[in-house]
């Protein structure tokens, strides 16, 4: 079996929501993945990192996502993102030249308030790099997995779909 790395950057995949103020808060200890690691019957290393909604990330972030992903001996890395600016940080992953595979992947609502997105995406990202043997970055999301710059979000249908080749 594969030695997968799980880094945790935020995002709506992990907001929960705080009864003292109403809001969404990013849970920053990555209880949801958590959740589902303990129902799986493999195991990852989960990295909790920068805790933010992805529109609030910039490229101070996306390098310490990098920096991670550099000093790690693992070769196969799923990266749960905030979806709005996921494209960006496979973007600037790819432009870092890794020898490694890596499937970024997030939530449109968020695992806390209804877990089977959230859920697909993750398992979708995980089976994905099981079977996959060739080095690249990913985007798997809404039931479609592609190299980053082959998939977008449409922001008018609040889905990702894949580019018009």
């Amino acid at each position: 079996m594969k030695k997968i790395l799980l880094i945790n950057s935020g995002g709506t995949y992990n907001k929960i929501y705080n009864p003292l103020t109403g809001n969404l808060d990013i849970d920053t200890k990555g209880t949801a993945l958590k959740s589902m690691a303990q129902h799986w019957l493999t195991s990852f290393e989960l990295i909790n990192i920068i805790g933010k909604d992805s529109l609030d990330m910039n490229d101070n972030d996306r390098e310490e996502i990098l920096k991670v992903i550099k000093n790690s001996t693992y070769e196969q890395i799923i990266i749960v993102h905030g979806t709005d600016t996921i494209d960006r940080t496979a973007n600037y992953l790819a432009h870092a030249k890794l020898n490694k595979t890596l499937v970024l992947t997030g939530a449109m609502v968020p695992f806390s308030i209804d877990p089977i997105e959230a859920t697909a995406n993750l398992a979708s990202a995980y089976g994905f790099l099981l079977g996959l043997n060739n080095h690249g970055v990913f985007i798997a999301m809404n039931g479609k997995i592609e190299l980053y710059q082959n998939i977008k979000k449409n922001r008018e249908m609040g889905h990702f779909e894949l580019n018009e080749l």
